[in-house]
């Protein structure tokens, strides 16, 4: 089923995504553009990242850090 018509992006593509990484609607748009047009589909997306486990929102409920560090540029 497509989730954004304007880009044709499909559930199935934004749950590949969301399984490689992506956790939030705009992280999708980055990886397919799904979102970035009409902006109609956010919700949908929402509701399908909602629905899958994170890897980062599951470090951040154990109070781990979330970002990569940046090393010192020295």
């Amino acid at each position: 089923m497509y989730v954004c018509s304007c880009f044709g992006v499909t559930e199935q593509q934004v749950q590949q995504h969301a399984e490689n990484g992506a956790c939030t609607p705009r992280q999708i748009a980055s990886a397919c553009k799904a979102g970035t047009d009409c902006g109609s589909c956010v919700r949908r997306i929402q509701a399908i990242l909602g629905r899958g486990a994170c890897p980062r929102r599951e470090l951040a409920y154990q109070g781990r850090p979330v970002l990569a560090e940046i090393p010192d540029a020295a």
